[in-house]
This record gives structure tokens, C-alpha cells and sequence, in this order.
């Protein structure tokens, strides 16, 4: 069984790839004080990327999911920064306008964000939930002929720079999930305002975002009727992108340690003679070929949205292997692997925040665990052959 990505896609990412390493590898310490990278998306805008989750017809290049996740990697390998910023266009927020949104919203968003003049921010988080959606306040009611917001969401990637707010809300306060749907906010809002800033060690800036008394048009409200599952389905799609960034991470890392090695000596002998780091960097590559493969099948699955038994899987894998192989390529580098000096510090503080966004590790191995033991757990092995 044989994998390979055809001439289009090898075009793309290698046109990514030479534009990350010429020139992305060298400004990234710029964005590690929370600088949002624009410089670096419109860059990406000139060569489509930025649209790649955006239908043809608003001028996108309707890309698969396993399309942006080979791009993001890319990027991610040496600037988790600018990755962040890309997996806001390229994922779930973009995803539900495409597919949920009203023709008319469409047409005016979609091509703003394939030209990189329209950021997208998906606002999830509360300060009191962040998994636990079926306890999120936020709430929208109907008012006349408009809809009101009112909440607060916290965490949020993107709010300062954002044209667009893609809210999950209760809609009209019913309780659970199956209250929950999902309203398009547009920057400029009254009542919208981002009143808090928190600095990532990954260097991007997280948000609070506020909704007092926002009043918007009925069209806004893109997801009501079965919002939940809808929602939930959509963000599969954050569960292979997510996971894409750390494996692009622990490339980039594990790249850096063997540039190290091959230059560095130990009492007059090559660093890379050692048995001890040879077998470092065995396990390392056989930790990234491993959330490889998982990752990409979990992406070949998308239907429009991938899975969510194998995108959890990989997932977890990925954002966890990443913090391992990242963490072992600074440990190669020594003493300068904790300076910022080195690229290797950057990657491993980036590959901290897999595990958090998107779905923790734990709350997806509970999924994991119970779609395995309750017989629901997707895809069944190899030509389509129940192996467990």
C-alpha cells in the first residue's frame, strides 16, 4: 500500500515550502512578541493559499483537507506563528461559512478571505467552559427582525486582527447542546469589543472577546436546527489541521537537530558517532512517520469533514509526539537548545499548544475510548476489514 500526493499538490507545497524556508525561516523570532505576521499572509495570499478552503467559485482553490494539512506543515516546520495564523483561514471557521452560510454572506466574505483581507476568528471558549459546550452562556435571542448577542468568549486567536467573528452561541437560551448553533459577528459590531490580551508562549496572542447587546441581521444566524452535531462535525476538520502544525513542528525540530549534530564535536569526535544520539534520532523519525501516517489517513477520510474516531486519534498522537520529538531535538542541542538563538526553542514552545487547542488529549481519548468499546469508532482497517 502506497501512498502519494499528485503533481498539483506536490506543486503547491513545493511552492510553499520554498517560500517558508527562504524567507519565512528567517523573520519568524519577528512574531514571537504577539506582531500578527501580515507581511507573511499576503505572501501566502499571492499564492492562493489563503483560499485554500474556499470553494472556486468565491475564488478559492476548494482544497481537500489533506491539501491544507501538507501546507501547513510546511509552514509550521519553521514558524508556528504564521501556521496559526493560516489555520484560521484554512479551518473550521471557513469551512461553516462555506457550507452554512447564506449565498449573499458568501459571495461578500469568501473572496476577502482568499485575497487575505478578511482574518477569521472562530470564538469557542467561555471562562467557565472550553470542552464543556453544553454549558456555554453566550446567548443569541431574536429581537423584531434582528438577533442579539450577548457573552463573553475567552482564548480566542485572531480577535484583534479579525473581519469576521464565527461565534459558537445558545440560540433563544435553550439549555444542552442541543442549544447550541452558531452566528456570524462582523468587526465594527456595537457591543463587540476584544478586552483582553494574553501573550502564548508560542509567541502568538490569545484574546478575550465581549458581546454586549450586538445586534445582527437574522441571516447572521448560519446554524440552528441539529447546530450541535453540525458544529462538532465542522470542527473535525480543526482535529486534522491542529495536528498538522505539530507534526510540521517536530519536523522542523528534528531537522534542526540533525543540522546540529552533523556540525558539533565531543572530545574531538563528531556528535552524530554517538550511539546514544543515533538512537535519538531513530526514535524521533519513527515517532514523525508514525502521526504521519495517522494524520493522513484521518484526512483522507473527510466527507466533506474527516472522521472524528481517526481525526481524534491522530490528534492525540500528534500534538503529544510532538512535544516529544521536540523536546528530545533540544536536548540534542544542549545548553544553546534553551537559548533563543536557536530555532529548536521556538518549535518546542509552538508544540506545547496542540494538546490544548482544539480538543484536549484527554477529552479526545475519552472519545477514543468509548467509540472503540461501544463498536462506533469508523473506519474498520485496512479494506475495510473489522481487525479489532
Amino acid at each position: 500500500m502506497e501512498f502519494r500526493i499528485g503533481p498539483e499538490q506536490r506543486e503547491m507545497v513545493a511552492s510553499v515550502r520554498a517560500l517558508a524556508q527562504g524567507e519565512f525561516r528567517r523573520d519568524a523570532p519577528k512574531w514571537m512578541d504577539g506582531t500578527f505576521p501580515w507581511p507573511n499572509m499576503k505572501k501566502l495570499a499571492g499564492l492562493g493559499v489563503l483560499g485554500m478552503s474556499v470553494p472556486e467559485e468565491y475564488g478559492g482553490l476548494g482544497l481537500s483537507i489533506l491539501d491544507s494539512a501538507l501546507i501547513l506543515e510546511e509552514i509550521a516546520k519553521v514558524d508556528y506563528v504564521t501556521a496559526m495564523a493560516v489555520l484560521g483561514e484554512a479551518g473550521v471557521q471557513t469551512r461553516v461559512i462555506s457550507h452554512y452560510a447564506p449565498k449573499a454572506i458568501k459571495e461578500r466574505i469568501l473572496p476577502q478571505v482568499v485575497s487575505g483581507d478578511c482574518i477569521l476568528s472562530i470564538c469557542m471558549t467561555e471562562p467557565h467552559a472550553g470542552t464543556d459546550v453544553a454549558n456555554y452562556r453566550t446567548n443569541t435571542v431574536r429581537r423584531g427582525n434582528h438577533l442579539v448577542l450577548n457573552g463573553t468568549k475567552t482564548l480566542i486567536s485572531r480577535a484583534e486582527e479579525a473581519g469576521m467573528f464565527v461565534v459558537f452561541t445558545r440560540v433563544e437560551g435553550q439549555p444542552g447542546r442541543e442549544g447550541i448553533g452558531c452566528v456570524l459577528v462582523e468587526r465594527g459590531t456595537p457591543g463587540l469589543a476584544v478586552t483582553g490580551t494574553y501573550h502564548t508562549m508560542g509567541g502568538e496572542n490569545l484574546h478575550e472577546v465581549q458581546f454586549e447587546n450586538c445586534e445582527l441581521p437574522p441571516e447572521n444566524l448560519v446554524i440552528e436546527e441539529d447546530g450541535f452535531r453540525k458544529l462538532l462535525t465542522a470542527f473535525n476538520t480543526q482535529r486534522c489541521l491542529n495536528p498538522s502544525i505539530s507534526l510540521g513542528l517536530a519536523e522542523g525540530a528534528f531537522d534542526e537537530a540533525v543540522s546540529y549534530v552533523r556540525e558539533r564535536t565531543l572530545f574531538g569526535k563528531p556528535i552524530a558517532d554517538s550511539q546514544g544520539i543515533r538512537w535519538k534520532f531513530a526514535d524521533m523519525f519513527k515517532e514523525i512517520e508514525a502521526g504521519r501516517g495517522l494524520l493522513y489517513r484521518a484526512c483522507l477520510t473527510a466527507n466533506p469533514f474527516p472522521d472524528p474516531f481517526m481525526a481524534a486519534t491522530a490528534k492525540v498522537f500528534c500534538n503529544e509526539m510532538s512535544i516529544r520529538v521536540t523536546g528530545e531535538a533540544l536536548q540534542v542541542h544542549g545548553g544553546y537548545g534553551f537559548t533563543d538563538e536557536y530555532p529548536v526553542s521556538r518549535l518546542y514552545r509552538g508544540a506545547r499548544y496542540g494538546s490544548l487547542g482544539g480538543g484536549s488529549s484527554e477529552s479526545l481519548r475519552d472519545l477514543v475510548g468509548k467509540r472503540i468499546l461501544d463498536g462506533t469508532m469508523g473506519p474498520e482497517g485496512i479494506m475495510g476489514l473489522k481487525t479489532y
